[in-house]
């Protein structure tokens, strides 16, 4: 009989953990695992979407995020919690992953009291925000028999759970993330055409995308500063940032502030993403902090030049000079003359673009994420 395996995350919204979550439970169900996959809310009303594309159940627990400490959330939040446990009662999952601390600090005690076998928390990185108190309470039930093992996604992570939440070091797994490319000649030139002509990038112009929800951690600020020296050297570069979030508002702001609006494109979320990657020159990541982004994993792996924040998540992946070009995080001057930089030297380009490419295939695809998933589902069964 097939194990039964159920990947449970906070909110349904588009981003980095959500895609993990959603690419797993789809490498297991493909190799004949009964996948289950729920969220404790519909952030972004994503259900019914979900639901038609992956070939799994996807549930809502319906707990909604109303705000507080009111009575309503509390109801709702009980409510959400009486659906997971009837969930964990009535399937009786050998094996249930969460995503982010907030669905390993409910999930996982609850799969513990249902006698769920495997209990694996997973951290992606620092949640903008999260009270220390809270980051402790994770730390010491990451420790406790309720947790099987926590899997970190980077080195950097596995020394944000020890250093700062006190996760003891045997009680971690390192996986990094995965990605799953488009075959080569999934894109052609005539893709190349359309996507430039629809976002309006004139000819001789360049492509410089950014892929990322619009929040203070993914560093947008400072790229828009950025750019009115880069389009003092190429006036006709065109910036899209493909993503949403709450900041959205104040950097179109900023952007008209700057005198750059005609510049910068706010593509929102989209679902061809690749696509984009295929027909830019360059992808920028100016985070103020990450865990392992699978944006820059997918832009490498499409062949894009990277240029990114030097922080420990990214250059644990990207060597400088050789798989792309790292810069201070929150640098605005760095950043432009790093752009300025990629954008006349297309040899260097090449080179990055090409070693960029080649580590994503051989170390951070899916197939490898998976299989070391497996093999750690399989231990603790």
């Amino acid at each position: 009989m097939a194990l039964s395996i159920l990947f449970l995350g906070s909110q349904m919204a588009v981003g980095g953990a959500q895609r993990v979550l959603l690419t797993q439970a789809l490498w297991f169900h493909e190799r004949g695992y009964r996948v289950t996959v729920a969220f404790f809310y519909d952030k972004e009303h994503l259900r019914e979407q979900w639901q038609s594309e992956y070939p799994f159940p996807v549930i809502d627990l319906g707990m909604r995020r109303v705000g507080g400490a009111s009575g309503k959330t509390i109801g709702l939040l009980l409510k959400g919690l009486m659906r997971l446990w009837g969930l964990l009662r009535s399937e009786r999952f050998d094996i249930i992953e969460t995503f982010t601390p907030h669905s390993n600090l409910l999930g996982l005690p609850l799969a513990f009291l249902a006698r769920v076998p495997a209990r694996i928390g997973s951290h992606h990185g620092k949640i903008e925000n999260i009270p220390h108190s809270l980051e402790r309470l994770h730390g010491r039930m990451a420790n406790s028999r309720m947790v099987s093992s926590l899997v970190t996604v980077s080195r950097h992570v596995s020394r944000l759970a020890t250093q700062i939440e006190g996760v003891q070091p045997e009680r971690i797994t390192l996986i990094p993330n995965g990605v799953e490319i488009p075959p080569e000649g999934t894109f052609d030139q005539q893709d190349m055409q359309l996507v430039r002509r629809e976002i309006d990038v004139e000819e001789g112009g360049h492509l410089v995308i950014s892929v990322g929800r619009l929040t203070s951690q993914k560093g947008h600020t400072v790229l828009l500063d950025a750019i009115p020296r880069v389009l003092q050297h190429f006036p006709k570069t065109v910036f899209a940032l493909v993503g949403d979030g709450p900041l959205r508002d104040d950097l179109e702001q900023q952007g008209i502030r700057l005198g750059i609006e005609n510049a910068v494109r706010l593509l929102g979320v989209r679902d061809d993403v690749f696509r984009l990657l295929y027909v830019s020159d360059v992808f920028v990541l100016p985070s103020l902090s990450e865990g392992m982004p699978m944006a820059l994993l997918e832009a490498m792996g499409m062949g894009v030049p990277i240029l990114a924040s030097n922080l420990e998540g990214i250059a644990s992946v990207v060597e400088h000079g050789r798989h792309g070009l790292l810069i201070p995080a929150g640098e605005v001057k760095s950043l432009s003359l790093a752009l300025v930089r990629l954008l006349e030297d297309a040899t260097l380009c090449e080179q990055l673009a090409e070693e960029g490419k080649q580590i994503v295939l051989a170390s951070y695809t899916l197939d490898r994420m998976c299989e070391e998933y497996k093999k750690l589902f399989l231990r603790n069964c």
